[in-house]
């Protein structure tokens, strides 16, 4: 059985490893002594003249017949540590799965980002929610034993799109809808040096383009760099079906690439075989949450038409469908990955989820101000509210829940001692505003029993 190279004290089970920890230093390719050996058996138990001819090799000891079979032209053994393609094919199946553990992490890492949004204000964020309508992959240029390697994040073994890779996406997109060849009408101008740009002693140092300021500029005039205002997060794709996908693409022209001479010439021509590579990939309906921080305070310095109604959510939203439609993110995107949809579902779920935490927060700040009288009123009216919702216009019959809370709450305020005149007033206006709307009864007959006019102080 191929060995990761690992010290022997860790074993062989590597399956609640995480597939970034599985596709690296857990990688089972390599070549053990025991291999070596299953394999000269193997051979030396075929009914042939190999077969024949590796067995009285073997009588000699397993050392003697490893020795000679490693020197053959045709098919050596494979040396300790040289790399199985066996296990190679073998270990592409087992690093796509997704563990248990591997998903929790995944959703885990998306609301501890959607924890830190929330610390920022609406005019300095912008979060938008797509889908990948192709197999999105990134990192093949890593060094990897398997040929193309994958970007995990570190140390989670999560895929992932770093920040700085969707920044180079959008900036390429926004200079594409510059160019003025995609009729775009908010970026028609973003090129143009408009914008000065002072040191902290008000000296003018250069003019920059919305572009600039925007994404930022090295060396406008050969000494001076404008750092962007935006900050591109990175980016954990909530992987569907909890399992990476292999894809494989097949260079006919392999020979070329690598420099090599194949029948007498270097040349692209189709005497080469082809050679089948794998590569990992996120599969398609995956869903990525993108978010970009303003430096709103040094964009209203250095661009006030872009900070006004919030205009640079508005361009940088367009650069976002130009590049979802057109340009994709990560890698082999001239070949149609990483293409994405908006999900403008997702992201309205998204803003309601959002909206209800703030109300609660709120509401949380404004029961912590209230005295404990004043909380069990606030208590009342929340529940009466939230039945109306439930009711969708209908009514509660007499003696449920609301109105036994509506007795509850005017028998404390007419029996507390610590209840003073304002706080019984607003228990009166609270339960006659709301207990009509709630149960079906006659407020005249209510009022008396729940003696509103005492609670009111008129008598």
């Amino acid at each position: 059985m191929p060995i990761a190279a690992i010290p022997e004290y860790l074993g062989n089970d590597f399956k609640s490893a995480s597939p970034g920890q599985r596709f690296g230093m857990y990688l089972p390719i390599w070549t053990a002594r025991a291999d070596q050996e299953a394999d000269v058996r193997k051979r030396a138990e075929a009914k042939s003249r190999e077969g024949d001819e590796v067995s009285a090799l073997l009588s000699k000891g397993m050392d003697a017949a490893i020795a000679a079979l490693r020197q053959r032209d045709r098919k050596p053994l494979a040396g300790l540590w040289d790399k199985s393609d066996f296990a190679s094919r073998q270990a592409w199946r087992d690093v796509c799965a997704l563990s248990k553990g591997d998903i929790e992490r995944m959703k885990a890492l998306v609301a501890r980002q959607s924890e830190q949004v929330s610390t920022f204000g609406a005019s300095d964020l912008l979060r938008l929610q797509a889908t990948a309508i192709a197999p999105f992959t990134t990192g093949l240029g890593n060094e990897h034993p398997l040929e193309n390697g994958f970007a995990f994040l570190t140390p989670y073994g999560l895929p992932y799109l770093a920040g700085s890779g969707v920044k180079g996406v959008l900036r390429s997109a926004a200079k594409e809808l510059a160019s003025g060849q995609w009729d775009s009408k908010e970026w028609h101008h973003a090129e143009d040096l408009r914008h000065e740009v002072h040191n902290k002693q008000g000296k003018h140092l250069f003019d920059a383009s919305d572009l600039d300021v925007l994404f930022g500029s090295e060396a406008l005039n050969g000494e001076n760099h404008l750092r962007g205002v935006l900050s591109f997060w990175d980016v954990i794709p909530q992987i569907e079906g909890n399992s990476l996908m292999v894809e494989i693409m097949t260079p006919h022209q392999s020979h070329y690439y690598q420099g090599k001479e194949l029948a007498g010439s270097t040349s692209p021509h189709d005497s080469g075989s082809p050679n089948p590579i794998s590569f990992l990939t996120v599969p398609p309906n995956s869903r990525f949450a993108f978010h970009v921080v303003c430096d709103t305070a040094r964009l209203q310095k250095l661009a006030p038409d872009l900070a006004n109604n919030e205009r640079w959510k508005t361009l940088l939203t367009e650069a976002f469908e130009h590049a979802f439609a057109w340009l994709g993110f990560g890698g082999k995107t001239s070949v149609g990955y990483g293409a994405m949809g908006r999900d403008t579902q997702s992201e309205a779920k998204l803003a309601h989820a959002q909206a209800q935490a703030q109300a609660a927060a709120a509401h949380a700040a404004k029961m912590a101000k209230l005295s404990n009288n004043a909380r069990l009123v606030e208590a009342f009216v929340l529940t009466c509210q939230n039945k109306v919702a439930q009711l969708r216009g209908g009514k509660e019959k007499p003696n449920a829940e609301i109105h036994a809370k509506a007795r509850a709450l005017s028998k404390a305020a007419l029996e507390g001692a610590d209840w003073t005149a304002e706080e019984k007033r607003a228990a009166a206006e609270a339960l006659a505003e709301w207990l009509p709307q709630v149960v079906a009864v006659d407020m005249k007959d209510e009022r008396k029993k729940l003696k509103l006019a005492v609670l009111r102080g008129e008598t």
